[in-house]
């Protein structure tokens, strides 16, 4: 089977030198610079030839370069591809500001997440002032049904079940080591225009330092944080000190 310029393509209608050229750019871990050839075609599963003739394709167009010792790094182009995503969300400018208050004051990192079709995204981030401290990619796709920010996108999102009417109810969730063992997070939920459900806010740490009880005295600064940004991106000049999560009609 081939696509409509004979590019070999995937039984269910995704080109296959796309999908390999996307995994090569994936290949590479958060706080790597460079990687072989022959790292990149272990990690990727793919053999050496069609690693280097992707990569080099991907250089063409400024996605990755290749050192003098021989090995690939990530080009500029890979970048501004990652700058005109986040210039995507004009909200930045108001859910930074209230993340890295929410840090200082509760001492551990915070992140808001939108939904991507079946999955979440990570937008923006602020690492908490502690040493040991949970990571999470900016961008990365995370399932929906694994960790409080994505359980919270689909309770407000209607999903059906005892748990999620118990999150609608609580306005917030939380959980330890459900998609990463050893991170516990809690999670609430940020309304935009028209109240209608934008994503989730959250705070994240190791589970060592953030057992239950402690997740649940923070719940109350969280929800502080989400009902402030919810009328904020409601553009909605009201009391914060009010329940937004709990008073106002979310839609699905």
């Amino acid at each position: 089977m081939t696509g409509p310029e004979g590019e070999p393509a995937a039984s269910n209608g995704f080109v296959t030198a796309v999908a390999r050229a996307l995994q090569l750019l994936e290949a590479y871990a958060l706080g790597e610079s460079h990687l072989s050839l022959a790292e990149l075609s272990r990690r990727c599963q793919l053999h050496k030839t069609t690693v280097l003739r992707l990569a080099r394709t991907l250089a063409h167009h400024g996605y990755m370069v290749q050192r003098e010792d021989g090995d690939w790094r990530l080009g500029p182009a890979a970048g501004w591809l990652g700058a005109r995503y986040k210039a995507g969300f004009d909200v930045q400018n108001v859910l930074e500001p209230a993340l890295r208050a929410l840090t200082l004051a509760c001492g551990e990192s915070a992140a808001f997440y939108v939904r991507e079709g079946n999955a979440r995204t990570c937008i923006v981030r602020v690492e908490g002032p502690q040493a040991l401290r949970h990571h999470a990619r900016m961008g990365e796709e995370l399932p929906l049904d694994k960790g409080s920010p994505g359980r919270v996108i689909l309770a407000f999102s209607g999903e059906p079940g005892a748990l999620y009417e118990q999150i609608r109810e609580r306005g917030y969730h939380y959980s330890i080591g459900e998609r990463e063992q050893g991170v516990a997070t809690v999670s609430a939920p940020v309304f935009g225009m028209h109240w209608r459900l934008f994503g989730s806010v959250c705070i994240s740490g190791p589970a060592s330092r953030l057992p239950v009880q402690k997740l649940e005295s923070l719940a109350q600064t969280l929800l502080a944080t989400a009902n402030q940004l919810s009328y904020a991106l409601a553009g909605t000049a009201g009391n914060t000190g009010t329940s937004a999560v709990r008073t106002s009609r979310w839609h699905p």
